[in-house]
């Protein structure tokens, strides 16, 4: 340290300090939020503590600085992490008749209260869905306020809760719904759904979730504000609120896991989880499923409308019986706080 200047030994602190937060971060997806419901916030700015480390390694580098070994260990440590929300390469598979399309969407209500200033956002996702054409498709917080004609699908399931606003998880196929349920969590108007779908002589079960909502402002003024030492309260409220949904999120999270232990078929999972891919929830719904972005996805595949930071919290994985062809997340399609996702399926 004798050999730094005064800038760089401030530099080299906060190098440390990154490293230990970051190290503290990889542990985490390994440790139920209700041990450390404040801590688990941090998972939600892995990629985050990535590129600053990668910026500490390269300011390092470039002066020839020894200390560069430090960020370069913590990002070689990491190394698993990035394909969790960066793909630089994608698989191409031959086509096939018998692949099938999934997507995903959480249409808010489709603009039911007006968030976003545009007059025909249910005719604009209709028209998405037709010109997409998945074979099955997931939708979370439904409505039937716009009365949207997905006729297109013989064969629905739809689920709806709430008094004076109704709202919904639906599930819509072209293959035949054989079964279907629901799973109701305790204290929490989020819910699971599903389908047991049969596919030529297979039956496949589709699960659409929608777990708790972390309540975070897309356009992030509601942090910027909290950022302000004037609004102590309110950030202490808003990781309050966060840490609470995170582990409400934790018994959802338990409580679907132990759902589909009970399931038979090859199952797929789609939907919003409300938290990152780096969390004990993400982990835990995963299990030893795949990850349809990681197989075949390209880029950060973005899926929530979070302005600056390229949020991936909506989700298809998929049974090893199956292969994922292609992923995409559609972040230029804004008719939601969420974008649609979508993943091409071979059932092996």
């Amino acid at each position: 340290m004798k050999k730094l200047s005064w800038f760089n030994r401030g530099m080299f602190f906060l190098n440390i300090v990154l490293t230990v937060i970051t190290f503290i971060a990889y542990i985490l997806p390994f440790l139920a939020p209700k041990m450390f419901p404040i801590l688990s916030v941090l998972t939600l700015f892995m990629p985050a503590f990535f590129v600053l480390n990668a910026l500490f390694f390269l300011y390092w580098a470039i002066q020839f600085k020894k200390r560069m070994v430090l960020s370069g260990l913590v990002l070689l440590m990491g190394i698993t992490f990035i394909a969790k929300f960066y793909k630089f390469s994608a698989k191409e598979y031959p086509e096939d008749e018998k692949d099938f399309l999934v997507m995903s969407y959480n249409v808010r209500l489709l603009n039911l209260f007006k968030w976003l200033d545009k007059v025909y956002v249910p005719q604009d996702i209709l028209a998405f869905i037709n010109e997409k054409n998945p074979t099955i498709l997931c939708i979370q917080e439904y409505s039937y306020s716009a009365d949207i004609d997905l006729k297109v699908y013989p064969y629905k399931y739809v689920f709806m809760t709430g008094n004076k606003i109704k709202t919904g998880q639906a599930i819509f196929s072209k293959f035949p719904i054989i079964d279907q349920g629901n799973i109701v969590f305790p204290h929490s108007n989020n819910n699971v759904i599903y389908a047991d779908i049969k596919k030529g002589k297979d039956v496949i079960r589709v699960y659409n979730m929608h777990l708790q909502s972390i309540k975070i402002s897309p356009d992030v003024n509601e942090i910027s504000e909290n950022i302000d030492a004037m609004n102590q309260d309110k950030s202490q409220m808003m990781l309050f609120r966060i840490s609470k949904a995170f582990k409400q999120q934790q018994e959802q999270a338990e409580i679907l896991k132990e759902h589909k232990r009970d399931c038979k078929y090859p199952m797929i999972i789609c939907g919003d989880m409300n938290n990152s891919a780096f969390s004990y929830v993400y982990r835990n719904i995963k299990g030893n499923l795949k990850d349809a972005f990681e197989e075949a996805g390209l880029g950060f595949g973005q899926t929530y409308k979070f302005r600056y930071y390229p949020a991936r919290i909506d989700y298809i994985f998929v049974d090893n019986k199956m292969t994922v062809k292609q992923f995409e997340s559609f972040s230029d399609f804004e008719n939601s706080d969420h974008y649609p996702i979508m993943a091409k399926i071979s059932l092996d």
